[in-house]
């Protein structure tokens, strides 16, 4: 993986650059959906092409509990056991394993659990989430992680960012002869000082790129904010930020803002198939019974294939009477959505006019939320 940066915008931390992979180029700031099993909920790999998405994101976890690690490197890799060309980024599992903290033990050498699935019980450390990783084939690998709750005592959140240094050096020393980039990811909470130990630690060990991991698990934006823009002062400017899981689209801009890269995050795929459509006037409830005859696009500023194609009316209808295309659409609109907003966001730096951008933005979401009487935060 090769990563420059093109252009620094002159008014804040935002910056343009680009990524290299086998698989294909994308410019930053970027947005990857979220391929949780090998496939973006309700879309084809060729509906995510005319949407513009360039990199995805898989699941280490999932996919190692089914159908397997060893099956889809048999079946060549995750590219082609899900016909997808573009890059694919798969996370460590860390993340969902600190989602079954009910399941688990945690040792100094990898976390004990008992699957989601069947109960069966499994072990996933440092070595074996590279193996994973490597047998699935994504041109970008995490490090293995342990993400705490929120909140966490201080001694907890100390005793984890010990462990993901100890893991992330595991990691580090096995990507020997592997061919994918590998990131690091930065734990501890919303300490400050753990946040900077953490980084340091991980920089010493000179990784492709670096996550800001253990955030949007109930903590406020403001701390979020905080956390992201301190943690970020530690992190090398030659290498690519990724902000995981955050993905309001507010979120976005403010963490573009503050020089971050690259972004995932299941809101756009999850909101779609429960009927809230982002605009760029703010965000539309389908299921409304005021669009029942509303033969506009759900964004008259739109492109896609969906608001080219299909009325509020007729997505209405298909939502409301439980249609599987309602959910194809939606998430068409969504993604759509997403990639464009890093596509202006990308514009705007090019030119130094983001805090214009921002300033439009959210304009433009006030005002929707005055519409539906509502109050915008």
């Amino acid at each position: 993986m090769e990563f420059r940066v093109i252009h620094k915008s002159r008014e804040c931390r935002a910056r343009l650059g680009e990524i290299k992979t086998p698989h294909g180029n994308f410019k930053t700031p970027v947005f990857m959906p979220v391929g949780t099993h090998g496939s973006v909920k309700a879309v084809s790999p060729e509906d995510l092409g005319e949407a513009g998405v360039k990199i995805i994101l898989a699941n280490t976890y999932h996919l190692y509990l089914r159908p397997g690690h060893e099956v889809i490197e048999r079946l060549g890799n995750l590219h082609g056991f899900m016909n997808w060309s573009g890059p694919i980024l798969t996370d460590s599992g860390g993340f969902q394993v600190y989602s079954l903290s009910r399941l688990r033990t945690i040792s100094n050498a990898g976390v004990t659990f008992q699957s989601h699935l069947d109960g069966s019980r499994h072990f996933i450390g440092p070595k074996e989430a590279m193996e994973i990783q490597k047998a699935l084939g994504a041109d970008i690998i995490m490090a293995f992680d342990e993400c705490v709750t929120y909140p966490s005592n201080y001694r907890y959140v100390l005793n984890s960012v010990r462990l993901t240094s100890q893991w992330a050096r595991t990691c580090i020393n096995i990507r020997s002869g592997y061919s994918q980039a590998l990131f690091g990811i930065v734990q501890g909470g919303m300490y400050s000082d753990l946040r900077e130990m953490s980084a340091k630690e991980l920089v010493a060990m000179d990784f492709d790129g670096y996550a800001l991991g253990g955030l949007s698990v109930g903590e406020d934006r403001e701390t979020r904010s905080r956390i992201i823009g301190e943690t970020k002062c530690f992190l090398p400017e030659s290498k690519p930020v990724y902000l995981m899981g955050v993905g309001a689209p507010e979120d976005l801009v403010e963490a573009v803002m503050q020089g971050v890269d690259m972004f995932d995050c299941v809101m756009p795929t999850r909101n779609a198939r429960n009927g809230s459509l982002f605009t760029t006037k703010g965000r539309l409830t389908i299921k409304n019974a005021k669009y029942i005859d509303d033969e506009r696009p759900i964004d008259e500023n739109c492109k896609c294939y969906t608001c080219s194609n299909y009325s509020r009316a007729y997505l209405r209808h298909l939502f409301m009477s439980r249609e599987i295309l309602a959910y194809r659409l939606n998430t068409i609109h969504n993604l759509y959505y997403y990639i464009h907003l890093m596509a202006e966001m990308r514009k705007a730096i090019a030119k130094d006019r983001m805090f214009t951008f921002r300033d439009t933005f959210y304009e433009d979401q006030r005002r929707e939320y005055v519409d539906q009487g509502k109050m915008f935060q």
